[in-house]
């Protein structure tokens, strides 16, 4: 690629949909592509920011785009040198983003300007996402539970956080909180797609536990279930699901329609460890899922929670 094919389209290799446009959106424009972004891709993000105050919902719109296209142009692309590349001008483009605004024009970053304005937003949770998706390009096997954690650290904290800032909450305590909460949604994540990662060459339980528990690597791409593997996930679930608990403490420390916003989080969170421990803990047989009927009572809770909050206003 030239030097001159790189300047003017600095996402050369990316979807599609994702490549700069000629001209510099306007805000409307860019909110407008990030909602649609938001609404139409296979995650369930936006049913989430329904039961958050209209004014906050544009910064949460821009900062799932930013996040969903982060992720895309790691898992999306014909190569990790490709990904590499192009998750360094994404970078560039969010320094772009904060050093000289007027210059951006890819709708993520002219949407997402507004939000950090507005909201104070700092770079480095940006930027700290970023690390988590070039890891995922030369790190594809885990060792210890501390690594899985350093790994969340980057990959998943930093959304908790800027849920947290957007709605004008910057306490210490707080963000430790909602670290336990995203982190644990991040090793749910994790214990549920054990054979999915193994087919993409991934492998997120700890070496340390699969030789506690007696458990060969070579059962994961075989998907031959036993006991120890059981016991095993059955003891990645408990602590998982305590860090859930743990982190729940938030919704004390925040306002009614917030707090709704986290539990439903939390609680999905808590849906999918369920999920796994309803089939014995054998996620090498498959997919555990969250069923529709739970997806609809955790909406439904949260709706009612959301109508509580209101009256109590």
């Amino acid at each position: 690629m030239t030097e001159g094919v790189t300047m003017a389209q600095p996402l050369a290799g990316a979807p599609e949909a994702y490549l700069c446009p000629e001209e510099r959106p306007t805000l409307a424009e860019a909110r407008a592509w990030c909602r649609h972004l938001t609404t139409t891709h296979y995650e369930n993000f936006h049913v989430a920011t329904f039961f958050l105050p209209q004014a906050v919902r544009p910064h949460f719109e821009s900062i799932y785009a930013y996040c969903r296209v982060s992720d895309d142009l790691g898992d999306e692309v014909d190569s990790p040198e490709t990904a590499l590349r192009l998750l360094h001008s994404w970078g560039q483009m969010l320094d772009e983003c904060y050093d000289a605004p007027e210059r951006s024009r890819h709708p993520v970053f002219v949407a997402l300007r507004e939000s950090i304005v507005a909201c104070d937003l700092p770079r480095e949770l940006f930027a700290d996402l970023l690390v988590a998706f070039r890891m995922d390009q030369t790190k594809t096997h885990y060792e210890t539970w501390e690594e899985l954690l350093e790994y969340s650290h980057y990959s998943a904290n930093p959304v908790g956080r800027l849920v947290l800032a957007v709605c004008g909450y910057r306490d210490a305590s707080l963000n430790l909180l909602s670290d336990k909460i995203c982190t644990a949604l991040q090793l749910a994540n994790f214990w549920q797609d054990v054979v999915e990662d193994a087919e993409r060459g991934r492998r997120y339980l700890p070496a340390e536990w699969l030789d506690r528990f007696q458990v060969d690597e070579g059962q994961i791409a075989g998907r031959v279930f036993t006991p120890e593997f059981g016991r095993m996930m059955q003891d990645l679930v408990a602590r998982t699901r305590a860090m859930l608990v743990e982190g729940g403490e938030i919704s004390r420390g925040v306002d009614k329609e917030l707090a709704v916003t986290l539990d439903l989080f939390r609680k999905g969170g808590e849906a999918i460890l369920d999920g796994i421990a309803a089939q014995d803990f054998d996620t090498l047989r498959g997919r555990p899922v969250v069923t529709r009927h739970k997806k609809l009572l955790l909406l439904l809770g949260a709706a009612w929670q959301k109508v509580k909050a209101g009256a109590a206003r």
